[in-house]
């Protein structure tokens, strides 16, 4: 199996913008779909609601890992954690990692999560099947984001 998901994309905006776009919460809410109740500071958990619709009755926990500006933004968090009668506490977290590098006509941002096989089996194979689609859909969302907002 497949441990971890990986996405790429080439931006046409400066580093800064696109690191602005992922660690400031009120601006990571708006193309993630996810209202924030304070700002991203490593070592703490992260939490709000999920806005996207159908999921407004998810929580949003994380726990921020790292922040280097603009290189690597870094959280854990239980992956497809979607039915609120379940205690994913106890489950190992995925790491979801941000990578920013300079290129010629804006920023190269890679997006990867990791760590699928430290989840319960039962759960490995529709986790990782629904948070690859999903990030394939964040990856266009801070795209669109950052383009319509420089």
């Amino acid at each position: 199996m497949k441990d971890s998901i990986e996405k790429r994309i080439e931006l046409k905006a400066p580093v800064a913008r696109v690191w602005r776009a992922l660690t400031d919460y009120r601006e990571f809410g708006e193309w993630f779909q996810v209202r924030l109740e304070a700002p991203f500071k490593p070592g703490e958990l992260s939490r709000g609601h999920i806005t996207y619709p159908g999921y407004e009755h998810l929580k949003w926990e994380a726990v921020v890992k790292e922040m280097r500006p603009e290189e690597l933004f870094s959280f854990t968090w239980h992956p497809y954690a979607i039915d609120p009668a379940i205690d994913y506490s106890q489950e190992h977290p995925t790491l979801v990692e941000f990578r920013l590098t300079k290129t010629a006509n804006g920023t190269l941002l890679v997006i990867t999560e990791s760590g699928f096989d430290k989840i319960p089996p039962h759960r490995q194979i529709e986790a990782l099947r629904m948070n690859d689609s999903g990030w394939a859909a964040q990856i266009e969302n801070i795209a669109q984001h950052v383009s319509k907002k420089p």
